[in-house]
């Protein structure tokens, strides 16, 4: 009974732990905010922020990075206080992002139709050299990885200790949606190193079917949005966002992978061809070598990236 009366309270969104945005606020850019009118599962957009309407630099970056942003944007404003309360980003999965790119920057949300012009890219290196070699972006670097890891509740009630604990029956899951989240290939790939094909089918697949996979109709913001609810069980996502929700203090934990069995990813930025503000641009991707916004990335729990070393 306690522990259906504590899924209760968490369902209900109480103190705002359960439904995004989890930054009170911090992950809001603007300089002048207006009147402040939120209302959980209703009005309430977590991967648009700042005001487009005047911004001096536009990023796109992949939703995985949410969390850093507050703290990287407003070290970067400190270097450039011109921009101050000028920068507007999007921490949609980076397959939506480009959607929107290929649709001149307009993107319907409900009932809000939005056209922005992004500066700068920022996703899986391998996408990102894809987009340099089609002429899309220049000046690529890349600047952060990330490892896998299981998402559970805290306590691990469902005593997950595997990859392969994951294709059990009894295991309700969360993942990533492999037509718009890179990730989700990752995912298998580690799927397969554990477990081979019948692994992999299992868990995308059969019980995709079967309704005890729900793959993310957003990106890995609802696998722990899923667990707290009592919705799921488990889900793959990025250590460091594991580390986010331990940090915030919300009953999370995660289940290491071992390394013969992870997906170590190397996240990339470039900017747009297309750019309005390519010197703003070309500072953005500069600031994400710095040993100040590589400090920021490690203690959300993200690694080095190839070009930064261990620092």
């Amino acid at each position: 009974m306690k522990h259906f009366a504590l899924v209760l309270i968490l369902a209900t969104g109480a103190a705002g732990q359960v439904t995004p945005p989890w930054s009170k606020g911090e992950n809001n850019p603007a300089a002048d905010k207006g009147y402040v009118f939120q209302v959980d599962d209703v009005d309430n957009v977590p991967d648009l922020h700042g005001n487009p309407g005047d911004a001096r630099l536009v990023l796109f970056i992949g939703g995985n990075q949410f969390f850093v942003l507050p703290e990287l944007v407003s070290a970067f404003e400190g270097h450039h206080p011109e921009l101050r309360g000028r920068i507007f980003y999007e921490t949609l999965p980076p397959g939506i992002l480009r959607r929107q790119l290929a649709h001149g920057g307009t993107l319907t949300l409900g009932n809000l139709t939005l056209t922005v012009r992004a500066d700068v890219y920022e996703a899986g290196l391998r996408v990102v050299q894809g987009m340099e070699k089609a002429g899309e972006v220049e000046g690529v670097s890349a600047y952060a990885t990330n490892d896998l890891e299981i998402m559970v509740r805290a306590g691990n009630p469902r005593k997950i200790r595997s990859l392969r604990d994951l294709g059990r029956d009894d295991v309700r899951l969360s993942m990533p949606n492999p037509e718009w989240e890179g990730v989700a290939r990752q995912i298998e790939a580690s799927l397969e190193r554990s477990g081979g094909a019948a692994l992999v089918n299992k868990v995308m697949k059969e019980k995709v079917n079967a309704g005890t996979t729900y793959l993310t109709h957003i990106h890995h913001r609802q696998t722990p949005m899923r667990i707290m609810k009592g919705e799921s069980d488990a889900g793959v996502t990025w250590a460091s966002e594991v580390r986010f929700q331990e940090k915030i203090g919300n009953p999370i934990e995660g289940v290491e992978i071992p390394k013969n069995e992870n997906t170590t990813a190397t996240y990339a930025a470039g900017v747009l061809r297309s750019a309005a503000h390519k010197e703003a641009a070309r500072e953005w991707v500069k600031f994400l070598m710095s040993d100040e916004a590589q400090t920021i990335y490690r203690k959300y729990g993200f690694g080095p990236g190839p070009a930064t070393g261990e620092r």
